[in-house]
């Protein structure tokens, strides 16, 4: 028989908790991945493997915070453990090609399609793969053209993600962007639930595995935590911090608001010298 499926079984409080990380996670990303570009003397690898991490967890935290709202009237609901944690490895790894590609090549038209392609479709894999760590007591099944719709939000996404990471310097433009992500990410996870359909073998058997609430909350402790962490990181970094003021100057206007003319050029040194009989 038909289950009767629930995406809110908590309310409004999943999706809101849901948004709120995948804001965070983009927000980090996002100023991680403008700090590897505004001074090129940092550890730039190490900034976008930061902000891909970043990213990736607010993507995958997104999900199955999500997730704990779901559930089938009829039949409990459990998670295989190694898919759960291979779908967080996924979405990282896919967003960390796309960040390196526009972090490396730059935000050519070419470039951003194939790079938010990858990531997309990468994200959509994540999603689906998370789904497919589900078991419960029925047979899972999903409306093609839905699933296709939520394939290309994903990508959309994921190139409009790309896309301000490499344009966009201030803080308040960057949160605006997140904000935004928040928005896509959030769309295409509820798309994807939305082809969601499920077919219960029965009402008598009885599954003995985790609730959902058992065995995903202590999963998401770890993300959850390198996100507070990359966020104090973002926090104490001068460079972040000023993002939008002094840092996003160009360096050579920095140099000559620092360093008075006398100084920095030869000749003008000379007269003052000579004026001043030193």
């Amino acid at each position: 028989m038909e289950g009767t499926v629930d995406g809110f079984r908590y309310g409004a409080v999943t999706p809101i908790a849901a948004y709120v990380m995948a804001c965070l996670g983009g927000a980090l990303g996002l100023r991680c991945i403008v700090r590897s570009l505004l001074n090129t003397q940092s550890w730039k690898p190490g900034w976008l493997a930061l902000g891909a991490t970043s990213i990736g967890c607010g993507i995958w935290t997104m999900h199955f915070i999500a997730m704990i709202g779901f559930r089938v009237v009829e039949t409990r609901v459990g998670y295989n453990v190694g898919l759960t944690v291979l779908s967080l490895l996924v979405a990282i790894a896919v967003v960390g090609i796309g960040v390196f590609i526009v972090g490396y090549r730059g935000a050519s038209a070419r470039t951003l399609l194939f790079a938010g392609v990858v990531t997309g479709l990468g994200v959509a894999a994540m999603h689906y793969l998370g789904m497919a760590a589900m078991h419960l007591n029925g047979q899972i099944n999903y409306d093609p053209l839905i699933v296709g719709l939520s394939v290309l939000i994903a990508i959309g996404a994921a190139t409009a993600a790309l896309w301000a990471a490499v344009s966009i310097r201030g803080f308040l433009p960057s949160l605006g962007a997140s904000l935004v992500m928040g928005v896509a990410v959030s769309g295409m996870h509820y798309t994807g639930m939305a082809a969601v359909s499920v077919h219960v073998h029965g009402t008598t058997a009885s599954w003995a595995g985790d609730s959902p609430t058992s065995l995903l909350l202590p999963m998401l402790i770890g993300p959850v935590i390198f996100l507070f962490l990359a966020g104090v990181v973002v926090m104490f970094d001068p460079l972040l911090v000023l993002g939008d003021g002094e840092w996003n100057r160009p360096v050579q206007a920095r140099r000559s608001a620092a360093v008075p003319e006398a100084f920095s050029r030869p000749e003008a040194w000379q007269k003052e010298r000579s004026r001043t009989g030193g």
